[in-house]
């Protein structure tokens, strides 16, 4: 799935708030230089200015475009920019004043003490904000990881092109060859080259890969079909613009580095988008800690007891075009499960490339032959054990809603149509879970759901799976 760029002015949405609590921190500290108090909020002259200034803010971002190319410029041409803004915005709250016959019941030493006030607010937190920008990326999704596909003749221009921009959201994190196989630890001006065109697939299906961008003139040093399997793997691709209207996938025009490229992906989301969702899974994420912090209370103790050892279980799981993370669960079975998966395998009820038992004797409490009963049975009928892995969300590792992460044996054994699963965030829930997954039995069918997710997600399609969730766990159906 890819996070399509907003052209709008809502696309520096961060900057737009960051301004609007600037101009707010100048108009209160030019009130309490006037006035000596800080309770402006409570006179209704001075708190229908306050609104206006906000007002004002956000006409003067629609028409005037002031963050156009934000993070291109330099100290001194933002300075020059901060300065325009904060005229055009105290002209017309002046304008204001005297057309609604207020000016003269406002303070001008206050008006005059706000203009360089605001000057110096919105320049240092415009500059901080893009300090940490570059540096960190943006608070509300990871950087992605990008290779660079390329000839041995064409990578150096492409390599100037790429460093004349800012790649604020893509990490370059390897070259791949066309037209000669790498020589051994090869790298170009400090990225690794990684693979040839010829072995891609097999290197991205190992590896933590979000996206290539494809600069090649020749095309016939393009294996057929290539990038139509990267796509239907989640990878994206952006191509230096070719006529590639038979691409899969998705497909418009975008502009990456100094280049126009044609770039297709599974789905294209907008930033708007992609920002309601982060929103939604870091309440989600608040509200589940939440619920965890007074669950475990309860419920430690009593793992403890039935089973000693550490109260969560933690394992190494497949994210988001193969990123690893870790995930955090109520330990409901007993220490030496995975040791015991293997000799299990032969019972395993699941067609493909997941592990699944009917009555499994590695829960807590259960019986000889894996019979039902005991608090492990407990906490996976109610999916307590899922709880902890709102942390996960927290951290952006998981989605609340998604696709299951594999594990990472499951992963290495994928076809390559199985990673497109993987082009969203995995989530706490999702297709598979309200469908009724003890009744699916086959991996292929999975997929399928999970597929039909990637390709047609919304935020309706979200919400309404979350209501059916919630009627899933009161009902402990679909759980073994």
């Amino acid at each position: 799935m890819y996070r399509k760029n907003s052209n709008g002015w809502l696309k520096h949405w961060d900057f737009i708030i960051l301004d609007l609590v600037a101009l707010q921190l100048a108009y209160i500290s030019s009130y309490v230089l006037r006035m000596g108090t800080s309770d402006l909020y409570h006179n209704g002259l001075y708190l229908n200015i306050g609104i206006i200034i906000i007002l004002i803010d956000i006409c003067t971002a629609f028409f005037t475009e002031p963050y156009h190319g934000i993070m291109r410029r330099g100290y001194f041409v933002e300075f020059k920019n901060v300065l325009k803004h904060v005229f055009i915005v105290s002209v017309l709250v002046i304008v204001y004043l005297f057309m609604s016959k207020q000016g003269s019941m406002t303070s001008r030493l206050m008006i005059s003490s706000f203009i360089p006030m605001a000057v110096v607010l919105l320049y240092a937190v415009r500059i901080v904000w893009k300090k940490y920008l570059l540096k960190h990326g943006n608070m509300l999704y990871a950087k992605m990881n990008m290779l660079l596909v390329s000839t041995s003749y064409e990578i150096d221009s492409m390599l100037r092109q790429v460093e004349q921009n800012v790649f604020n959201e893509f990490d370059i994190v390897g070259i791949v060859l066309a037209d000669r196989e790498p020589e051994e630890n090869e790298s170009i001006e400090g990225i690794p080259v990684v693979s040839k065109i010829d072995t891609l697939t097999e290197y991205i299906q190992t590896r933590w890969v979000d996206a290539l961008l494809v600069g090649i003139k020749k095309k016939t040093l393009i294996p057929e079909d290539l990038f139509d399997t990267c796509v239907n793997m989640g990878i994206t691709v952006h191509e230096c613009l070719e006529d590639r209207a038979g691409w899969a996938g998705n497909q418009f025009i975008n502009r990456m580095g100094g280049y126009t490229v044609l770039t297709s992906s599974v789905r294209v989301i907008s930033s708007r988008q992609a920002v309601m969702k982060r929103t939604m899974d870091i309440c989600g994420g608040i509200v589940g800690m939440i619920l965890t912090g007074i669950i475990t209370i309860f419920l430690a103790p009593a793992i403890y007891i039935a089973s000693p050892g550490p109260i969560f279980f933690s394992q190494m799981r497949v994210g988001k075009n193969g990123k690893l993370f870790k995930i955090y669960k109520f330990r409901s079975m007993y220490m030496d499960a995975e040791e015991r998966k293997k000799e299990l395998m032969k019972q395993n009820e699941m067609k493909g490339l997941m592990f699944k038992m009917e009555n499994d004797p590695r829960i807590i409490g259960s019986g000889a032959d894996g019979s039902k009963h005991g608090l492990g049975w407990f906490i996976r009928k109610t999916s307590l054990d899922e709880f902890p892995q709102f942390w996960n969300v927290l951290k952006g590792d998981m989605s609340l809603v998604g696709t299951r992460p594999p594990t990472v044996d499951e992963w290495k054994q994928y076809e390559p149509y199985h990673r497109g699963r993987l082009a969203v965030k995995p989530g706490l829930t999702g297709m598979w879970q309200v469908s009724g997954r003890s009744d699916i039995t086959d991996f292929e069918e999975v997929v399928k759901l999970d597929m039909e997710y990637v390709k047609n997600w919304n935020i309706g399609m979200d919400i309404k799976i979350l209501f059916k969730t919630v009627g899933v766990v009161l009902k402990g159906s679909g759980s073994k």
